[in-house]
């Protein structure tokens, strides 16, 4: 049985990230039957931000941490486990001043644990997670950010999600956008549905990794 873990991150219950999440999720489930859904919705309770007793708990042993540095650490170990559950990963990720929401940032850092999810040694950083595993970012943005636009080199979101993922150990990442949402309602739909249509062709040919271009 295929997990697949959906990350919601909008502030808004209809956004079009999630419209299109819960698309994919849809079409997911309908091609594959025996897949497991988890959701995750990164707004519906707001995530603590990294503490100096979180950072404490995180650099104990485990064998050596006290209750407090455990209960600590629950919220962090029950997200890395969802993490490890999954095979493929969708994160429904609107631009917000260019970048991620807050909830996202808020996410990486309880997941990018030191011996949990990442290392170091003589080489640098290693990421912990299985590389076979697969992400799609599902990106909804105002203007176009692609590379050799006009816009491009103030896209700090899709490359911070590559290099988060990638220190993590997640090296296979799609990125469907719906961009041109503050082009008006034509465009928008547009961007809209060409996103729909890439994402239905992505579950129809899972696991293929080489059904929709990034």
């Amino acid at each position: 049985m295929n997990t697949l873990l959906i990350i919601n991150s909008s502030p808004r219950s209809n956004s079009v990230s999630r419209r299109l999440t819960r698309h994919l999720a849809e079409e997911w489930k309908a091609k594959h039957p025996d897949t497991r859904v988890l959701e995750r919705d990164l707004t519906a309770e707001a995530l603590p931000f990294v503490t100096e007793p979180w950072i404490q708990a995180s650099y104990t042993p485990p064998a050596q941490r006290t209750p407090q540095q455990q209960q600590a650490l629950a919220l962090s170990d029950a997200l890395i486990d969802e993490l490890m559950m999954a095979d493929v990963i969708v994160l429904g990720v609107p631009m917000h001043n260019f970048s991620i929401p807050a909830p996202l940032k808020a996410w990486f850092d309880l997941v990018a644990r030191v011996g949990k999810t990442f290392s170091y040694g003589d080489e640098g950083p290693k990421g912990l997670i299985a590389s076979d595993k697969r992400v799609v970012a599902i990106v909804s943005r105002g203007g176009v950010y692609d590379d050799g636009s006009a816009s491009a080199s103030s896209d700090f979101q899709v490359p911070y999600l590559r290099h988060m993922l990638r220190f993590l150990g997640l090296e296979d990442m799609t990125v469907i956008a719906a961009d041109k949402q503050g082009f008006g309602a034509e465009a928008a739909q547009q961007s809209v549905d060409r996103a729909i249509r890439k994402l239905s062709a992505l579950a129809e040919h899972f696991p293929s990794p080489t059904a929709v271009a990034a």
